[in-house]
């Protein structure tokens, strides 16, 4: 049975005929006709950057969340779900909440364009606006500047985690560029959390920083994050903490915990949530284990890992991680967008993999198909081949090495079709 919420955000889809269209008239429209929900709610912490917007925010939720706090969290795309993008007070936003939320929205826009993030976007802010809570955690959708969340006046904190190519159609096609697109989220006079740089995108955030009277936090200057004898040491003006390593893992979450660490300090937050904010955060398909499901039942001796990492950068975090796991032939099985640089992500990955099955990701018309991901791969020196869909490519390669290390990646799309089957 379809859900009520499901028929409306397909009638969503059709108001614009532009999936991204970056500008802010629409939403400033769409506001005003709601009463400006955006004003009402709980005091925002805004998050942009390439990556690490997901994790760092899931580290700040529990780390609020640890203090007894209730938090409200917006983040895209969702994996299996719409829902998941809403979070009210700790909890996903329910199918009646989230239907009356749409239809209030699509009332309020009546035939006017808008596209789909701008108009969903505008239906998180009614639910916060309406439930108490003591903070929003609003995660950019893409870049900043002219992101739909950006409508926030007066946020509490801004965050930029590290910043990278990705979207250069969009955002520019130099870290420079890219950089005055995330750091379009600086506001007057407020802090802003700034993760580890790229020294052009630092130079940018700086600048806008100083033009802006907003205060930096920034890595390396005022505070530090570093893993020490397995453990992961913080440092900032308020003093020095020894904590667990991240439960989420990879060198690059303890850079995106520090991130989550300085803007709980800022806040006043003691020991309990700063150690909650690396012991009990979770953030699917972020090196996730596959424990349940169809896949796991096809390969019940092998290691099976989910990542929805797509750009460079994001590749060489999973084989920095990768490299901390107990050696053993490791695998691929990749699908990705055709927006993507796609031998940027591969040409990492090469020299861990021992074999990459590309496969079509299900129902994305913006997928490359397996053989165009396989040419690719092989271009890059990747014993490669392709797969009709992810299950196939698992029997495959476990047939010859039932336990081997297969690691799904490329997409947060592909990543979205495993976790509605998977866990």
């Amino acid at each position: 049975m379809t859900a009520g919420s499901d028929i409306l955000l397909d009638r969503m889809m059709s108001l614009h005929p532009k999936i991204i269209d970056l500008t802010l008239d629409r939403m400033h429209r769409i506001l005003a006709a709601l009463d400006h929900p955006e004003r009402r709610i709980p005091p925002a912490i805004h998050i942009a950057g390439t990556n690490g917007k997901g994790s760092t925010q899931a580290m700040i939720r529990a780390g609020l969340e640890g203090a007894g706090l209730t938090v409200h969290a917006y983040t895209s795309p969702h994996l299996a779900r719409f829902h998941e993008r809403i979070r009210l007070a700790g909890h996903l936003i329910d199918e009646a909440t989230l239907s009356r939320m749409l239809d209030t929205c699509l009332v309020a826009n009546g035939p006017d364009p808008i596209t789909y993030f701008e108009i969903t976007t505008a239906a998180a802010f009614l639910a916060f606006a309406d439930t108490n809570a003591d903070y929003t955690l609003l995660e950019v959708g893409l870049g900043g500047r002219l992101d739909a969340t950006n409508v926030i006046d007066d946020p509490r904190l801004t965050i930029i985690t590290p910043v990278d190519l990705d979207h250069q159609q969009y955002l520019g096609d130099t870290i420079a560029l890219i950089a005055t697109e995330k750091a379009g989220i600086i506001k007057r006079g407020v802090p802003c959390i700034v993760g580890p740089q790229h020294a052009a995108a630092m130079d940018v955030i700086e600048d806008k920083a100083a033009r802006m009277g907003a205060p930096l936090l920034a890595y390396g200057q005022h505070w530090h994050v570093a893993e020490e004898h397995g453990r992961m040491i913080f440092q900032d003006d308020h003093g020095l903490l020894d904590l667990p390593l991240p439960n989420l893992l990879g060198a690059h979450q303890v850079q995106n915990a520090g991130s989550a660490l300085a803007a709980l300090r800022h806040l006043n937050m003691g020991d309990a949530a700063c150690t909650a904010a690396v012991t009990d955060a979770f953030w699917p398909a972020r090196m996730q284990r596959l424990r349940s499901g169809p896949l796991t039942d096809a390969a019940p001796q092998a290691e099976l890992w989910l990542d929805g990492g797509h750009n460079p950068a994001a590749a060489l975090a999973l084989v920095e991680t990768l490299s901390r796991l107990p050696r053993r032939p490791t695998h691929l099985i990749v699908g990705m967008l055709n927006t993507k640089d796609i031998a940027g992500f591969l040409r990492p990955l090469g020299a861990m993999a021992d074999t990459l099955h590309g496969v079509t990701i299900p129902g994305q018309t913006a997928t490359l198909t397996g053989a165009e991901t396989v040419a690719i791969a092989r271009a890059e020196g990747i014993i490669a081949e392709t797969a009709p869909s992810v299950m196939e490519a698992v029997k495959t390669i476990t047939a010859d090495d039932p336990m081997a290390r297969v690691v799904i990646c490329g997409s947060l799309y592909l990543a979205g079709t495993i976790l509605q089957d998977n866990g």
